[in-house]
């Protein structure tokens, strides 16, 4: 008892410190300017770093304003140019289509002076053709293939010879024979010579006939026969072959 009573207040006692006590709204008032000032000191070093590293934040921003600016003319730009390439693009394309237009029309023409010129070829020499009056022939006959697979196009010019020849009525038949399996086929258009108005012929010197058919994509022709007939005859009148040209 008595050792732990001179420890404690003998010359081995633990020594006393005294301090004043300081309210905490005093430390903080002297703490925060201290720390508000290291902040301020050390943006101050940040900003005076990236001046000395040759980076300046108002240029920087002027410079990123001046870019968007810029993306958004750019923009603005590339969308008229949109417009235009469109624009030109539908005139190129009319234009191709009139061209196309102007080229197909520009054959027919060529096409038709080409009838023209056998036309005029053959009337002139018609006169000097001998035959009995009323004598009826079958001139410039051709086959060829059309557009779709398995139409075919006729055309041929009938010619009545005689200067007092009588008015010709008729019609005529086309026969077309086609190998079809392996077989030899006749096909008739139309069935019937009277019975259809596009078969019907009426003219009294000449007149010029185009047709088109229509066979079995896999039949393959070998030619067709016109036969003619004049009005209220069962047998042809003229039957004349043509193979494809």
């Amino acid at each position: 008892m008595w050792r732990r009573t001179k420890r404690r207040f003998g010359i081995s006692a633990p020594k006393l410190s005294v301090r004043p006590h300081i309210p905490w709204y005093l430390r903080w008032s002297l703490t925060v300017p201290f720390v508000l000032a290291a902040l301020a000191l050390a943006w101050w070093a940040y900003g005076s770093g990236l001046e000395l590293a040759g980076f300046h934040r108002g240029e920087a921003q002027q410079e990123l304003t001046a870019l968007r600016e810029q993306a958004a003319r750019l923009g603005a730009e590339n969308m008229q140019l949109s417009s235009q390439v469109a624009q030109y693009e539908r005139q190129i394309q009319i234009e191709q289509a009139s061209s196309q237009e102007v080229s197909r029309q520009l054959k027919n023409l060529s096409d038709e002076n080409g009838r023209l010129q056998e036309d005029l070829a053959f009337f002139q020499n018609l006169t000097a053709m001998r035959g009995k009056e009323g004598d009826l022939g079958v001139h410039r006959l051709r086959l060829e293939r059309d557009k779709m697979p398995g139409e075919y196009h006729l055309r041929m010019l009938l010619v009545q010879s005689g200067q007092r020849a009588k008015e010709f009525s008729g019609s005529y038949q086309l026969v077309a024979t086609v190998l079809k399996n392996g077989q030899r086929t006749t096909y008739l258009f139309p069935q019937d010579a009277s019975g259809n108005a596009q078969f019907q012929l009426s003219f009294k010197y000449y007149q010029r006939v185009e047709q088109s058919i229509q066979l079995p994509q896999d039949a393959q022709l070998e030619n067709i026969q016109v036969r003619i007939f004049e009005q209220g005859a069962s047998e042809p009148k003229v039957r004349q072959n043509v193979s494809l040209s």
